[in-house]
């Protein structure tokens, strides 16, 4: 099927164009902030509690852009950094040059480093406000799908990080390829790594799973989205710079392996406990 023709742009204020990708982040911030504070403790019944998710939705957004991009640079494109520093663009009939890592509508985000860049944020917040770090990520891990739903719709939008050749009778004829019908992966990834989580994440707060184990809710994502992104990185299009490693593998499966690793290793610690007493 040929691509919708769905302009990336949503709104053009002038000189400013505000993007589906950028709504994307902001809808996904808002919501999920949203479904956090529904997941969060009443003031006097344990922490975290709801204004520590307002007080942390400051230290998670810079967490998430930071790490996103930084991740990018050091995963997905260090050498075209290293070997282009700065890069120009136009504002009000101006160019200006800014360092070319800072420049996140051109290259993108990584999404492992945005949960490197939250996870810092996440505990050096914890720490300054002696929360249980385990506690905190459950309530930020359960509302994560949510943007990455989003997100990964806004990708299909703007017919980047599209999947492989194929002739299944879904396949999209994506603007800018050679013409071939590709799968649509953002779409299998907004489907699995957004929605099913979530779904799964929202069925184990609702029984109450995250109060007897803290951390479960924290390892259910990290394993859930490291098999999910694996396996579909089996139909999307590796990244044209970096290829396959060893024709094998690419980066995003490697980095999802020590996701999974570490919400085994999480989910371990939390299981092996007696289950904490929440009538009290």
């Amino acid at each position: 099927m040929e691509f919708p023709a769905i302009d990336p742009v949503a709104l053009q204020l002038g000189p400013l164009a505000i993007r589906w990708y950028a709504l994307a982040y902001l809808c996904g911030f808002l919501l999920g902030w949203v479904y956090a504070l529904r997941l969060a403790q009443k003031v006097g019944a344990g922490r975290p509690h709801k204004e520590d998710i307002d007080d942390f939705l400051i230290w998670a957004i810079p967490g998430v852009i930071l790490g996103g991009r930084i991740g990018y640079v050091l995963f997905y494109n260090l050498d075209f950094y290293i070997q282009n520093p700065f890069i120009s663009f136009e504002i009000f009939g101006t160019d200006l040059y800014i360092p070319s890592a800072l420049a996140v509508w051109q290259g993108g985000m990584s999404f492992h480093g945005g949960v490197i860049g939250v996870a810092i944020a996440m505990i050096a917040y914890a720490y300054k406000y002696k929360i249980p770090v385990l506690k905190l990520s459950d309530i930020i891990c359960a509302a994560a799908p949510i943007g990455l739903l989003l997100g990964r719709i806004a990708n299909f939008i703007n017919a980047e990080l599209y999947g492989r050749v194929t002739d299944v009778p879904w396949g999209v004829i994506f603007p800018g390829t050679d013409g071939q019908p590709r799968h649509p992966s953002q779409l299998y990834e907004a489907a699995l790594e957004g929605a099913v989580i979530f779904i799964i994440l929202f069925i184990m707060a609702k029984k109450g799973l995250h109060h007897r184990y803290p951390g479960i809710l924290s390892a259910m994502f990290l394993m859930l989205y490291g098999i999910f992104r694996f396996i579909i990185e089996y139909v999307r299009a590796p990244d044209e710079q970096l290829g396959l490693f060893f024709n094998v593998i690419s980066m995003g499966q490697i980095l999802c392996l020590p996701m999974i690793a570490l919400g085994l290793v999480i989910a371990i610690h939390s299981l092996r406990y007696k289950p904490h007493d929440v009538s009290k």
